[in-house]
């Protein structure tokens, strides 16, 4: 199962693998957070978001999932 983590009604849902992969452009290519946010078509916003939750402890992300999810079921 794919969790979009801030998703917005407009948002379109990337997959994991998707996000993983921008995110090591960015990380471990040098890749500026401009350059891939237009080469993929993903706001810089958004861009960071992946990787501020990438970098986060696993435990910790997966509490910020399950926050996210039951906020959207509100």
């Amino acid at each position: 199962m794919s969790v979009v983590i801030g998703a917005h009604v407009n948002a379109k849902p990337y997959p994991e693998e998707f996000r993983i992969e921008a995110v090591k452009q960015i990380l471990e290519h040098g890749h500026s957070v401009a350059n891939v946010s237009r080469r993929i078509g993903v706001s810089t916003h958004s861009l960071y978001q992946w990787i501020t939750l990438q970098q986060m402890p696993a435990a910790q992300r997966h509490a910020q999932v399950d926050q996210s999810e039951a906020l959207r079921r509100l």
